[in-house]
């Protein structure tokens, strides 16, 4: 006897009309300037007409503030009068968009001086409204900084500044993603490829600007970067596990930018310093000691010793502000010089 299958045919149940769209899923005009609009008064509001324009994003990482003090006739606008804008809160980021000219042809900047990161509470969208409000402000090029954990040693070394030409995303490869939910149609599309996410043009630039500058030709590298959501530095077994995935280097910040000015039709540089290599140091085993304490061929291990020793290989978020402060003279003279050879 034939069995007859317990669940109904999908042809045989009952039919009706569809039900009607619901407001989430019509079609809507995207209202760009109702969104930005007030924020871009606010800015151009205390600018002079000159830097109303600026041609190029300058987002500034960990101790690299001192960016803006290369700019003449600088203006700072506190995030504070920007309406949308939240307020940075890690040490060694200020809260302003510093405005100015760069290099020996004025070209006009805005400056990031304090960037949104998503570990201090900040959603996506707040963490990337700062590069889109300077796109739309006139920015056709953006050159973020940052500060990141070595995990190449073959590559890279702390002072290194690398210049990325790709990045490792775990977190909008699963959940965080700034474009995540409506697509901003009037901003860029809603599928933006990131194959070409780092422009070689700018990336050779920055050689070019090394050349220029004398600078030591080991100092300026090019690499992949990692993002990870932080704040808690990456454990070892992590950074084997980036190190794997082809990273170079990593860090808590920049790829939701790079996403957001992707799709916005920036093009993009972004210079990584390595301020501290990830901890790497094999592990170890406390049964291993147990045993040979055992069999007598171990000393008892001085917890005091350990502990020591262990503190000084850990990360700390003192080091990457004291390594920022030592390059960062470099960094700026490099930025200055890129900006001046791509507007030349």
């Amino acid at each position: 006897m034939a069995s007859t299958s317990i669940h109904p045919s999908v042809s045989a149940l009952p039919t009706g009309p569809d039900s009607p769209p619901t407001p989430s899923h019509l079609a809507k005009p995207d209202n760009l300037a109702d969104d930005f609009s007030q924020a871009l008064d606010d800015i151009r509001s205390k600018l002079p007409e000159s830097l109303h324009s600026p041609k190029v994003a300058l987002v500034c990482g960990s101790g690299l503030q001192g960016l803006a003090e290369q700019l003449v006739d600088p203006v700072l606008v506190p995030y504070a009068d920007i309406a949308g804008f939240g307020e940075s809160t890690v040490h060694g980021h200020k809260s302003a968009l510093a405005f100015g000219f760069l290099g020996k042809t004025r070209v006009p900047v805005v400056c990031q001086l304090g960037r949104f990161h998503a570990y201090e509470g900040h959603d996506m969208q707040s963490v990337v409204y700062p590069i889109r409000i300077m796109k739309l402000l006139g920015a056709s090029v953006a050159i973020i900084t940052n500060a990141a954990g070595g995990l190449n040693p073959d590559l890279v070394e702390v002072g290194t500044v690398v210049a990325l030409v790709d990045h490792v995303s775990l977190p909008s490869l699963t959940s965080w993603n700034p474009l995540i939910g409506r697509n901003r149609d009037a901003l860029g599309p809603r599928f933006p490829p990131l194959s070409d996410a780092y422009d070689f043009d700018l990336r050779l630039e920055a050689f070019r600007a090394l050349h220029d500058l004398d600078l030591p030709p080991d100092s300026l590298k090019e690499g992949v970067y990692a993002w990870v959501a932080g704040p808690s530095y990456e454990t070892r077994a992590e950074q084997r596990f980036l190190k794997a995935a082809g990273a170079d280097c990593v860090g808590m910040s920049t790829v939701p930018e790079v996403i957001a000015a992707r799709h916005a039709g920036l093009r993009v540089l972004v210079l990584s310093l390595v301020t501290n290599m990830v901890v790497a140091t094999p592990y170890r085993y406390a049964g291993t000691v147990a045993a040979a304490e055992r069999e007598g061929k171990g000393e008892i291990v001085d917890a005091a010793d350990h502990i020591a020793q262990a503190q000084e290989e850990v990360a700390n978020h003192q080091e990457v502000l004291d390594v920022s402060a030592r390059r960062a003279d470099d960094i700026r003279a490099l930025v200055e010089r890129i900006v001046e050879r791509t507007f030349a």
